[in-house]
């Protein structure tokens, strides 16, 4: 197997504190920059999978920083520069303890609560009658707490501004940019012959008062797409649909016995499922862009990293 970045553990000057989220690493600079660095962890239902995964963190952060790119006409967004394949470094910003996600098809989690009886997820109304993977009227938002541990947790908009997690006039603007951020996402999947199916986005405050685009945007890890084609056949015969996502490892995991419930253990992931999924997530980079994947010099990627990272900071 290839070399994978499981963890870091740099020491940069500047630095004031470091995060550890499930698979990115966030060092603090100053209170001006934050350097993200995306590993080759994987999680799956909130659960960091004891296994890394080749390439998987280049890929995540080469199809952020291009949808980054893409979109900051339509809100600022915290990216300054891509210094290395797997790291972006950006202004700093506090992040909003929420997660905002928009749904534009009832499927995965969404679908699977539909089923138990509900007809309001987060708030937000769903009909009767629907099937699964069907298209909603209009997205629909269905934010979530961010837990520094554990499972997040649904809320729904009123409670976000009730509980104080964010100001009214904040959430307005924030929930009018990811709607915004989804209907351009939308677009260029479909130029791809993709659906973006569902998402999720961070936002931030800057130290400047405004509201910024944080972490990753319509990657695998945080976006679930179909293939346009063939998706309305597969609808009506009730089939499951031809996905890009990392959906897949979900339902690996759950056919052998793991949805990240107390007591369950991940199963065994064998070198060839490993590598299976790397191919995979290069398989949803090169569909998602339009462009071949570049494989990056992992033989020492930690030093690749910590130079380029220095390099950037040094100028």
């Amino acid at each position: 197997m290839e070399n994978v970045l499981k963890q870091t553990s740099f020491s940069f000057p500047g630095q004031k504190s470091f995060y550890k989220g499930k698979v990115r690493d966030v060092y603090n600079i100053h209170d001006q920059f934050l350097v993200m660095v995306a590993s080759d962890r994987i999680s799956a239902f909130d659960v960091v999978l004891p296994k890394g995964i080749p390439y998987k963190g280049q890929v995540l952060n080469q199809i952020a920083a291009r949808f980054l790119d893409a979109t900051e006409d339509i809100c600022p967004n915290w990216k300054i520069a891509t210094p290395d394949p797997n790291v972006t470094i950006g202004r700093f910003c506090q992040i909003y303890p929420v997660e905002i996600i928009i749904r534009g098809y009832l499927t995965g989690s969404s679908w699977r609560t539909y089923q138990k009886g509900a007809r309001t997820i987060c708030g937000a109304s769903v009909p009767d009658g629907m099937k699964e993977h069907q298209k909603f009227s209009e997205p629909i938002i269905t934010p979530t707490t961010k837990a520094k541990e554990g499972h997040d947790e649904d809320i729904t908009g009123e409670e976000i501004v009730s509980c104080g997690l964010i100001p009214k006039e904040e959430y307005e603007l924030i929930k009018k940019y990811a709607l915004a951020l989804f209907k351009r996402g939308t677009e260029i999947a479909a130029k791809r012959g993709l659906i973006l199916v569902d998402t999720k986005y961070e936002f931030g405050k800057g130290p400047d008062g405004k509201i910024y685009l944080c972490d990753e945007i319509h990657t695998p890890d945080s976006s679930r797409y179909f293939y346009l084609e063939g998706y309305e056949e597969h609808l009506a015969k009730g089939e499951q649909q031809k996905q890009l996502s990392k959906e897949f490892v979900r339902e690996w995991l759950m056919a052998h016995g793991f949805m990240g419930k107390e007591g369950q253990r991940v199963p065994e992931m064998s070198d060839s499922w490993i590598h299976e999924i790397s191919e995979r997530y290069i398989e949803l980079f090169e569909g998602i862009t339009g462009e071949k994947f570049i494989k990056g010099d992992n033989a020492d990627i930690l030093q690749r990293i910590e130079s380029n990272i220095l390099r950037f900071l040094n100028t």
